[in-house]
């Protein structure tokens, strides 16, 4: 019997490592990263959208500090593709990869070296038992405030900053269609009688 098995549903247990492959722009090397979320429940009732949002951050390779996954953006890549690479690999999660959050330019505490960062949202939609650095890292749902102050580097905070007010701003959109839509809808029903 053969089984056939779809790519999209497989996930290498080991990381991409090494640096050969690695952009660099300027001498500056290209690191992406997704913010991975979701919402604690179904309902988004609050107004305040960091109320209803949890984040997922992971802590660092050698245990000091949490931060949001992130690695090198490798030429063989998209910068999305890149980012969801990178947090399968060092979250164990997959889901929707939205729009850029930003570009940050940022020095590195082990190289002494700036590097150029690009982060993005990422929805969860699976939560993998196995993944490829489970066993060198923890990861550790937590509220919006919590993350902003265990994550170790600004620039994830303010793309943290950036993802609460993106979500925000889509929450107030759907709020004003669906008031819209009930003040039309109210006014369509006196115009028949």
């Amino acid at each position: 019997m053969v089984a056939v098995v779809s790519q999209e549903n497989v996930v290498a247990l080991v990381s991409r490592t090494g640096r050969e492959l690695q952009r660099y722009r300027k001498g500056r090397r290209q690191v992406v990263g997704c913010i991975p979320y979701r919402f604690k429940n179904e309902q988004k009732t609050s107004m305040d959208v960091s109320d209803e949002l949890e984040v997922l951050v992971i802590s660092s390779q050698k245990g000091k500090g949490m931060l949001f996954p992130k690695g090198g953006w490798e030429l063989d890549e998209s910068k999305k593709e890149a980012a969801l690479r990178e947090t399968i690999e060092e979250a164990g999660v997959r889901g929707i990869v939205g729009g850029k959050l930003g570009k940050w330019s940022f020095k590195s505490k082990t190289h002494n070296t700036f590097y150029e960062g690009y982060m993005f949202p990422l929805l969860v939609q699976e939560q993998l038992e196995f993944w490829p650095e489970q066993n060198v890292r923890k990861r550790i749902w937590m509220s919006v405030t919590e993350a902003r102050d265990v994550c170790q580097h600004w620039w994830m905070k303010e793309a943290l900053d950036r993802l609460v007010n993106r979500l925000a701003g889509q929450k107030v959109g759907r709020d004003n269609k669906q008031v819209l839509g009930s003040i039309n809808c109210s006014r369509d029903a006196k115009s028949d009688l």
